[in-house]
């Protein structure tokens, strides 16, 4: 087998893997925006203070630190002890759960019925007041996250494919991780929303406000729960990057890669929102691979956009998604 063939192929795995990692940050703003219309610019920042919380308290650090120390004159920034990965983070998932109680009670609460441009302003400030927090509350060192999830070569892959094709491929074994998880969330959500009570519920209020309102479904409750999912899901994909790359600030610049993916995928889809992030994962690794090198490279930064803006002249719903007809 001729031997560009093979790397083409490894790259495509590994495109694959990206893509996974694109798709689980693309998720949370399909959760918000099927069942409430609006398009969560925060979505990133959520990603970034579930990755900043969940270190924060595995590591026993104390919250608001630097500026109780400054108040008090203390200097105080450990409590002594080192939470469990598995325990941190289901209480990292509890502060997500008491986030979206927070934006629902204090904010979109009182924003029922506004213009979608009004909704979307207020997403851009939450992401602004959640990034300012997040330093509050943890400081903004970079910081390694480690919650027991294997990483470096696969072996296994490595040998297999060194015997069928006499170079072995590098796949991550995170990479690996990331794709059965999201298969599982996936497979999750899409049960969650199809058999259960809350799931119809979310599906009704995504169909017609007024009309869910009229058969005595809770819009408040139905937004809470959406925006948990969201916080659940930014938690995952926080995982996962944070593991890849360390905790940091530019974390919440993944939902810039999360915008190509739902024009692809379309809004208002969930398989949608994986089968995008593949497309974009492959189609970005494969273009730096065979074109990148008679152009300069760095092709990654750019190729998503202009795919997705073919997909918006094209096909503006995106491959999943709905085509809305408004009649006048």
């Amino acid at each position: 087998m001729p031997e560009q063939l093979v790397f083409a192929m490894e790259v495509t795995l590994n495109g694959l893997m990206t893509g996974v990692m694109y798709s689980l940050v693309a998720l949370g703003f399909v959760l918000i925006f099927k069942a409430s219309g609006i398009f969560n610019y925060a979505q990133g920042v959520m990603a970034l203070f579930a990755a900043m919380t969940l270190v924060g308290i595995q590591d026993g650090r104390v919250p608001f630190a630097h500026i109780i120390n400054e108040v008090l004159g203390t200097d105080i920034h450990y409590f002594g002890w080192e939470v469990p990965a598995l325990l941190a983070i289901l209480l990292t998932v509890l502060v997500m759960i008491g986030f979206a109680l927070f934006v629902q009670k204090f904010i979109f609460r009182h924003l029922v019925g506004q213009e979608p441009i009004i909704l979307f302003m207020a997403t851009i400030g939450l992401a602004y007041f959640l990034e300012g927090v997040s330093d509050l509350m943890w400081g903004s060192e970079i910081r390694n996250l480690d919650v027991g999830l294997p990483q470096g070569i696969n072996d296994t892959i490595d040998q297999v494919t060194f015997e069928i094709f006499g170079y072995g491929f590098f796949i991550d074994n995170l990479d690996l991780w990331a794709t059965g998880i999201a298969a599982v969330l996936v497979a999750g959500l899409i049960a969650y929303a199809q058999y259960t009570k809350n799931g119809r519920a979310m599906r009704a209020v995504a169909d017609d406000h007024q009309a869910a309102l009229s058969v005595g479904i809770s819009l408040n409750y139905v937004w809470i729960l959406v925006w948990s999912l969201a916080g659940i899901v930014a938690l995952v994909a926080g995982i996962m990057w944070g593991s890849k790359s360390g905790v940091q600030f530019s974390l919440s610049l993944i939902a810039l890669k999360a915008l190509p993916v739902l024009m692809l995928g379309g809004f208002t889809s969930i398989p949608g929102a994986i089968v995008g992030g593949l497309i974009i994962g492959v189609g970005e690794a494969l273009f730096e691979f065979s074109i990148g090198p008679l152009i300069g490279g760095a092709t990654e930064n750019w190729f998503a956009y202009v795919l997705a803006l073919v997909f918006l002249v094209f096909r503006p719903q995106g491959l999943f998604g709905e085509k809305i007809i408004e009649r006048v």
